[in-house]
């Protein structure tokens, strides 16, 4: 029983948490009904509640059962507050006004003075309970009566008498056999007993000894046909129906009369009431519950009608958010991808093996020929220049992106021309014989004219491009113009060296600086969406207490627990993207000694094989090059897209339970296409996707994975030495262009 106890207490606590939540006024019926039936929950008392209209006899009938006249009677309607009658060892009555005071009396005769109606058939406002204690035997088994104002008279009686019913484990509806079942008792048996899980209903009628014998006998079929209609949910084998001449049984009893009190109907009816009590008496749970139940399920429907309105509000907002996040996210990272790709292309670039390759051969003809300069600027700087600006547009794509920091500019300059200082000429400069001497060009370089300058030129592509095998002899007699040769290679080698390291130190510092640029701020979310948070919270919470009190007395719900929702996390923060980054960093040194990467450094070592310099004509351009333009036009147009949608008045609109944007994106573009509206587009559209090799019903996805493939198969770029190709892959790319226009933009 204790733990039994404690169930119903935590039940009760949880009803009135849970309705705290509903912000019911405290004079609202809801509020009143909640209040009543978690008081009643725990009260270890059995209550018999009497109810009625006025002047049916309910005191009457009361009296009669406890043997006196403790209740007040009368031909006019009386009652004016609900009156508990409780065990006493003697009569005496306790008040309790609303203000706290209690009045204690002996007997009941200041009954008069607070628990009747005034002469305007008002109740008093000031009175909040009423008590009488009476040493009845009944009673004394822990038996309650709650002697009921009567109904249909005042308003403020019917709301009194329907809020105390919830708080009756047996309800005794008392009938005028004089005019049996009223439309308004009809009403008031569905509406406050029935539809609010009050089933333990006993039917009493009062008057039958009134009418006469034949009418005695149509009224009881009629009483019959009244209960039967009814399924009280009473012990097997009572009937939910008795006859009690309610004054006559009243009078036997003052006089002790029993053959009267029997005949009146009272035994039988105390007999059978006593039976039933002492049946549902020890299991008050099933008869409380269900009023718990029908409580509980408005309860719920009231949370849950505040519950999801907020709950999709939130989710509306939270999907809002999180597209727009995961936009940005992917645009950050998209931007950092390129960023890291065109630095490691300049770092490889600036790497001092590449750049010997390809640069130092051209570098030393051009110092030779005293044409450095020209060679810088036209050559080099350009090289540079392109590949700086393939690094800093990933800034300025984020900083338009994102209006974090504004980026600076990637400055990375020249060293100082190389300056060569000429060993003194031998005697014998026409002789040039030695290998390696052949003329390259016509010009006369500004350090030696004439025959033996073209020499010189023609020595630093020959001491570049062959193998020299180890001869002493031979290095002894090197030429003149040999060694003029290598100072020029070597004085490149340094300016060079010098631009590798100082243009990777300044690359590294830029680099440091991209997380200033390529980033966003999560701000934190407005006020308004975080205390709705916390409310939508607490409602689930309570929502979800109430569910689970409910479970431990076996009481099932329809409803279903709400999942709890992820908690914000309600902080500015900033996102940094860190893709793993491209490794293109400068070749390591593997042992190879740096006399076999460049000659010059030790003259008695000769040189190994090197790639030969670039030709002067533009190549065709390779595969991966196509390639690595396709990805940065790729790139390009995924960012456009996304800041065309971070800036659409409609972007990141998403209605409760829809998909989010990105899932509907990508129903969109697998939505098949609208049709056009004349019968050239038609033809236009047809030919489109026949260009592309495509079914009409092809997707917007799939028009673009085709665009791509013929694009990577027919750029003119592929077919630059090749003129017949190359006016079929222009012609082809422009019907490739045309009709990937055509069909994304239907």
């Amino acid at each position: 029983m204790q733990q039994q106890y404690e169930s119903y207490k935590d039940l009760a606590d949880s009803l009135k948490s849970a309705s705290a939540l509903l912000n019911l006024e405290r004079k609202s019926q809801r509020h009143q009904d909640i209040i009543t039936i978690c008081n009643h929950l725990v009260n270890p008392s059995f209550r018999i509640a009497v109810f009625g209209p006025f002047n049916h006899g309910k005191s009457t009938l009361l009296n009669a059962m406890l043997g006196n006249r403790t209740l007040p009677i009368d031909l006019i309607p009386t009652t004016g507050a609900s009156i508990t009658v409780k065990y006493g060892s003697d009569v005496r009555t306790r008040i309790i006004l609303v203000n706290g005071t209690e009045i204690y009396r002996s007997g009941t005769e200041v009954l008069q003075q607070f628990a009747i109606l005034d002469g305007n058939r008002q109740m008093r406002k000031d009175v909040a309970s009423v008590e009488v204690f009476c040493p009845h035997p009944f009673l004394e088994t822990g038996v309650e009566f709650l002697d009921l104002p009567g109904t249909n008279d005042r308003d403020e009686q019917d709301n009194l008498v329907r809020e105390q019913l919830l708080s009756a484990d047996l309800v005794i509806q008392l009938l005028d056999a004089r005019k049996l079942m009223t439309l308004g008792e009809r009403e008031n048996l569905r509406d406050w007993l029935l539809d609010r899980g009050i089933k333990t209903v006993i039917f009493v009628a009062n008057f039958l000894n009134l009418l006469e014998p034949d009418e005695q006998k149509q009224v009881q079929n009629r009483l019959l046909f009244v209960a039967e209609s009814f399924r009280a949910e009473l012990p097997p084998g009572f009937s939910n129906l008795y006859r009690v001449d309610g004054l006559p049984a009243l009078r036997a009893r003052l006089k002790g009369d029993v053959a009267a009190a029997n005949s009146s109907g009272l035994a039988a009816f105390e007999t059978a009431l006593q039976n039933i009590v002492g049946i549902l008496q020890p299991n008050r749970g099933s008869v409380r519950l269900p009023r718990v139940e029908a409580i509980a399920s408005q309860i719920q429907f009231s949370l849950k009608a505040k519950i999801d309105p907020i709950a999709i509000e939130i989710k509306s907002f939270d999907d809002k958010q999180n597209t727009k996040i995961e936009i940005k996210q992917k645009a950050a990272d998209l931007i950092y991808k390129g960023f890291v790709t065109s630095v490691g292309e300049l770092r490889d670039w600036l790497a001092l093996p590449k750049l010997l390759t390809k640069y130092q051969a051209d570098a030393a003809v051009a110092l030779a020929e005293n044409n450095f300069k020209n060679w810088q600027t036209n050559i080099l700087k350009k090289d540079l220049t392109q590949l700086q600006f393939a690094v800093v547009k990933w800034l300025y794509q984020a900083y338009d992106f994102f209006q974090e920091e504004r980026p600076q500019d990637l400055l990375i300059r020249f060293p100082s021309e190389p300056q060569v200082i000429l060993p003194p000429k031998p005697s014998n400069t026409d002789d040039l014989s030695e290998p390696g001497s052949i003329a390259v060009g016509g010009g006369i370089g500004w350090l030696l004219g004439g025959p033996v300058g073209a020499a010189v030129v023609g020595s630093i592509s020959y001491l570049l491009n062959k193998n020299i095998q180890k001869q002493d002899e031979q290095l002894a007699k090197e030429s003149y113009h040999q060694e003029v040769a290598k100072l020029c290679i070597t004085a490149v080698e340094d300016y060079l060296s010098n631009f590798s390291s100082k243009g990777l130190s300044i690359l590294d510092e830029y680099e440091q600086k991209v997380d200033k640029v390529i980033c966003f701020e999560v701000s934190q979310e407005p006020l308004e969406v975080t205390n709705k948070r916390e409310n939508l919270q607490q409602l689930q919470n309570g929502f979800n207490h109430l569910l689970r009190e409910l479970e431990k007395v076996k009481i099932l719900s329809n409803y279903q627990p709400y999942k709890e929702i992820p908690k914000s996390n309600n902080t500015k923060r900033k996102y940094l993207p860190q893709p793993k980054r491209v490794q293109t960093s400068p070749e390591k040194d593997t042992g190879v000694k740096r006399e076999q990467e460049n000659p010059t450094k030790n003259t008695g070592t000769r040189v190994e094989s090197v790639s030969p310099p670039p030709p002067k004509a533009s190549p065709s351009p390779r595969k991966e090059e196509v390639e690595a333009k396709f990805r940065d036009w790729e790139l390009n147009e995924e960012i456009a897209r996304m800041k065309a949608e971070m800036r659409s008045p409609k972007a990141c609109q998403t209605s409760p339970g829809s998909q989010t944007a990105k899932q509907q994106d990508t129903t969109q573009s697998n939505k098949a296409p609208n049709k056009p509206k004349t019968q050239t587009e038609k033809d236009k559209i047809t030919r489109a996707y026949g260009i592309l090799g495509l079914q009409t019903n092809a997707s917007l996805a799939e028009v673009k994975q085709a665009y791509r493939t013929l694009v990577k198969k027919w750029h003119p770029d592929l077919f630059v030495n090749q003129p017949q190709l190359l006016k079929q892959a222009q012609d082809k790319m422009h019907l490739v262009n045309e009709a990937y226009t055509i069909l994304s933009n239907k």
